[in-house]
């Protein structure tokens, strides 16, 4: 199963566009997906219609729950969620930067049974606290959504810097899958000039795929649908499938970088 936690420290990157279309797109390849939604704010959680999460993964946290008990199907073929909710933030006050804290999730990882999933992929707090630290230590890769602004670009050396440093210190299996260029607006220099430095600096570690600006983005997660079942032949699913078939690629392979 490859495992990938979708980290940006800075807000409004598309990182839970990028969670829920990713693994909906992937999923129509006939692959499984777990989600979990690390985010208190659960904004993966109600953009696959689930209103009654409970504590969700914030019991791996308070209580001896494991990630098996706390999967929840969703409306999407193939795809499972483990739910977020206001109660990370009350978990997150509690817990340490100690070893054993910050290596919780993927201790309760061997819980899940062999097999079931393809992808997992955990949609990350928006900054590198104690539940972000949790999901890079358990997970294999990371991929990073930077909207195409130039405000954006320094948080690119911020989630690198973090990678690393976890990398050489609790997980030295992980690895940055991909960066991934969003809210791509072709028609304005501004954001050509985004990805072209995007493509200088960091070469192929820069997914080919880019995401367009696309106002039915906008509106899929009021509708509590992902954009490939809201709006199926639109430019933001297309653009999310041919990011899964990019990923994808590389199963079987060493993954990042």
């Amino acid at each position: 199963m490859r495992s990938i936690a979708v980290f940006n420290q800075k807000g409004g990157s598309g990182k839970t566009t990028t969670t829920v279309s990713l693994s909906a797109a992937i999923a129509e390849y006939g692959r499984r997906v777990l989600v979990v939604d690390m985010d208190p704010q659960g904004t993966a959680t109600n953009w696959f219609g689930i209103k009654d999460a409970g504590r969700g993964i914030a019991d791996i946290f308070i209580s001896v729950r494991s990630l098996v008990e706390l999967v929840r199907p969703t409306a999407v073929m193939g795809v499972n969620l483990v739910p977020a909710s206001t109660w990370l933030l009350g978990a997150e006050k509690v817990l340490s930067w100690e070893v054993g804290t910050v290596q919780i999730f993927s201790k309760t990882m061997t819980s899940l049974p062999h097999g079931q999933w393809d992808y997992l992929i955990v949609d990350c707090p928006p900054a590198l606290g104690i539940l972000t630290a949790n999901a890079l230590i358990g997970v294999e890769e990371v991929l990073i959504p930077i909207e195409a602004h130039h405000l954006a670009l320094p948080s690119v050396d911020r989630v690198i810097t973090s990678v690393e440093s976890l990398r050489n210190h609790l997980n030295p299996e992980l690895r940055i899958t991909g960066i991934l260029a969003c809210r791509v607006d072709s028609r304005t220099r501004h954001s050509k000039n985004i990805v072209q430095e995007l493509r200088s600096r960091f070469g192929d570690l820069v997914f080919k795929v880019e995401i367009r600006e696309n106002v039915r983005l906008a509106e899929a997660p009021s509708q509590g649908q992902p954009i490939t079942l809201y709006d199926s032949q639109c430019t933001g699913a297309r653009d999310y499938r041919d990011l899964a078939h990019e990923i994808m690629a590389g199963e079987g392979e060493g993954h990042g970088s």
